[in-house]
């Protein structure tokens, strides 16, 4: 064993033999040898020693290192998870690009060209307001200017400084006399009041069908369809119709006889084809959204053909991306076409205005026969926060779900001044839950609900003129 160990601390390097001579006496052979070089390295042995001690000092001391990391790797999991769940809400700030140096380069440019527009309707009009919208403009401008230095200017001011000023263009631009309640129609002022039904009704094709729309001719002095009712009911799935039922009387819708029926697309699928609860028969013609797609259609009852155009605005929504949910969602209710007394209208969302609701005025060109967009106004009111919406006089109004047997007009904007009004409480009775559409008539001061299958009528009142309301 003691050789054992002597090899095992010796190093190979230090292996060695030693020679000597020996002497013959008294009939041996003598010889001295020096055993000093086989004796016990015991200070090697000490270093050794001192050195496997070290190691495992440290390897213990890892081990501790690595046990604490084990114990708090899961707490450190779960801060990052509750981190990014925190984030998460507002990761569409990035996905938009809403701080990003592009979206101020492109945040200017669209100053610049809404600068442009002010300086045209200033030279037109030159008064206070227009004087007033290009000062505010340029300061805006400014503040881009330091946003791209300094980046001390919040973008989401900036953007809401942007839509009041959009809205308050549009607001100037081409405003007919009755959007400032000058029209001897909209004296009326703001709604004030929502009677209980004085009309009600089971659908003509029956209470299965749960989603369409109904009313009367919407334009005042239209002349072939002056006293007519029409019923559009969404056949396939509740999403999607292809005909349109009209009646010439009153008497004749009550009674459910002498109706015609159109046909506005060849099937469920086509491009032409109904899609969601969006219909208003304004004149000689159906509006309604157009099949899975950001447009707006118009289908003539005389010559059959359909006209359309596509609504402005970054990512207009559409196939069920921004319906009306406040309750339940109402499938592919996206857009909405409505008609006052100014004329036509679409009610819809875009991810540029991060799914509030927009309102644009559309305006049917008999000469050119075109479907075009006039103006444009963004709003503050979420479209998945609302139940439904409709139009009086240049003036927004939205609902909300109550219970099951009433709704409520909480929320007026106004596209005259850009002002809102969320303090509105304006009970609509209802017979079952789900309402599918909601649209007035300017015709008779009516408002007309697709109830899952139930066709009301209600009567608006009106007190407070537009020009003298005090909207919050």
């Amino acid at each position: 064993m003691l050789m054992l160990l002597l090899l095992l601390l010796s190093s190979p390097g230090e292996s060695q033999a030693q020679h000597v001579s020996g002497q013959k006496k008294d009939g041996a052979c003598v010889c001295e040898v020096n055993s000093n070089m086989w004796s016990f390295p015991a200070e090697e042995y000490k270093a050794a020693l001192q050195q496997v001690t070290s190691c495992e000092e440290s390897l213990n001391s890892l081990q501790h290192q690595v046990e604490l990391s084990n114990e708090r790797l899961p707490q450190i999991v779960a801060v990052i998870q509750n981190v990014t769940e925190r984030l998460e809400p507002h990761r569409y700030l990035q996905d938009q690009g809403l701080y990003t140096d592009l979206a101020v380069h492109q945040l200017g440019q669209e100053l610049s060209r809404l600068e442009g527009d002010i300086g045209d309707i200033h030279s037109q009009l030159n008064n206070a307001q227009t004087q007033k919208l290009s000062k505010e403009v340029g300061k805006l401008l400014k503040d881009v200017g330091r946003m791209q230095i300094s980046k001390t200017v919040n973008m989401k001011t900036v953007k809401e400084k942007l839509r009041y000023l959009k809205n308050s263009a549009q607001s100037c631009r081409t405003i007919p006399k009755d959007f400032r309640g000058q029209d001897r129609y909209c004296l009326k002022g703001m709604m004030s009041n929502i009677s209980d039904p004085v009309t009600t009704k089971i659908s003509p094709y029956g209470k299965t069908i749960i989603s369409g729309s109904w009313g009367k001719q919407a334009q005042r002095d239209s002349e072939g369809q002056k006293n007519s009712f029409w019923v559009q009911p969404l056949l396939k799935s509740h999403i999607w119709g292809n005909t349109v039922r009209v009646y010439q009387t009153y008497e004749d819708f009550m009674a459910s006889t002498e109706h015609k029926d159109f046909t506005v697309a060849p099937s469920f699928t086509h491009a032409n084809t109904i899609d969601g609860p969006s219909a208003i028969l304004y004149g000689e013609a159906l509006y309604y959204h157009c099949y899975r797609s950001a447009d707006v259609c118009r289908y003539d009852l005389n010559s059959n053909s359909v006209k359309r155009v596509t609504l402005p605005g970054t990512g207009v929504g559409f196939n069920n991306k921004f319906p009306y949910c406040y309750y339940n969602c109402r499938a592919n209710s996206d857009i909405e076409v409505e008609a006052d007394e100014t004329g036509l209208w679409a009610l819809y969302a875009t991810v540029g205005n991060h799914g509030n609701l927009v309102v644009s005025r559309l305006l049917w060109d008999s000469k050119a026969e075109t479907l075009n967009v006039s103006q444009t106004w963004e709003t503050r009111i979420f479209k998945k926060a609302v139940s439904n919406a409709f139009m009086v006089c240049g003036v927004l109004y939205a609902t909300r779900y109550v219970d099951d047997y009433r709704e409520e007009v909480f929320y007026a904007f106004d596209t005259a001044t850009g002002r809102e009004d969320n303090s509105l409480s304006l009970p609509l009775e209802k017979v079952v839950k789900g309402v599918a559409s909601l649209s007035y008539n300017p015709t008779n001061k009516q408002i007309y609900m697709y109830n899952d299958g139930y066709l009301l009528a209600y009567q608006a009142s009106f007190s407070t003129p537009f020009d003298t309301y005090n909207r919050k």
